[in-house]
């Protein structure tokens, strides 16, 4: 048995997100059907991270484990054709340890929101970016988002449905940066709650408005509740970009 690291690019419009579900596509699912192709057993794949529905990912990480006997190259040219025309393509693949495990073993995940700014509608972005026609001070939205560093309870920007078992999380980054219509918010941390990312850019939008100030998005996680949410921001312009491991 040889366990497989993969990275994987996607473009989540037309998937339910990454974990297998009974009412959709998904990207779990488009990948395990293309190995079921290529090997007899029909293995799991297992990921770093599990993207909503309408979620991008420049860099997933995975790992399979296969009984067949195949070079890495052979498996990665033999997925990426039989996912065609999937918008799902593996970029890597290589031989992994047998104890290593690609979501038990990241030590720090990294996702990337695009905002763009500016009152026309979009045309090649639509899907892959959030339009907000409103101008957004990048600036407030940053000093917002530093009052979310560190360890905190992040009730407030979790998702009714998620299923961890505590709201504590560890934010080590979170910026915002501007080059003309583009807003662009950089998130770090070992793990993240259901929609938190979702959650925190919605907010900072706010902020970025002059509908909250950036004291507001520190008042809203001491409230611990997610009443005191004031916006989720869409799947669209969310991407996982990688996976860090030792």
């Amino acid at each position: 048995m040889t366990r497989f690291a993969l990275t994987i690019e996607f473009d989540g419009r037309p998937f339910m997100g990454w974990q297998r579900q009974p009412h959709g596509p998904s990207v779990q699912q488009a990948i395990e059907e293309a190995i079921a192709r290529i090997v007899p057993e029909q293995p799991a794949v297992y990921a770093a991270g599990r993207t909503d529905a309408g979620v991008h990912a420049y860099g997933m990480r995975a790992h399979v484990d296969i009984a067949r006997a195949i070079t890495p190259f052979r498996l990665m040219e033999a997925l990426n054709a039989l996912l065609r025309p999937a918008p799902v393509a593996i970029l890597s693949c290589e031989i992994a340890p047998d104890d290593w495990h690609a979501r038990f073993s990241c030590v720090a995940r990294h996702y990337e929101y695009r905002i763009i700014n500016r009152r026309a509608p979009l045309t090649v972005e639509r899907g892959l970016a959030w339009r907000v026609p409103a101008l957004l001070d990048s600036q407030a939205m940053a000093a917002g988002a530093a009052r979310l560093i560190g360890r905190h309870d992040f009730t407030t920007f979790r998702s009714a449905h998620c299923q961890a078992d505590s709201p504590l999380r560890t934010l080590d980054r979170l910026e915002v940066t501007r080059e003309g219509d583009v807003i662009r918010i950089a998130a770090s941390a070992r793990s993240f709650l259901h929609h938190q990312v979702r959650s925190m850019v919605g907010c900072l939008a706010l902020v970025g408005e002059g509908k909250w100030q950036p004291d507001d998005m520190a008042a809203a996680l001491d409230a611990r509740d997610r009443a005191a949410l004031g916006l989720n921001a869409p799947p669209d312009g969310l991407f996982f970009v990688r996976a860090d491991y030792r």
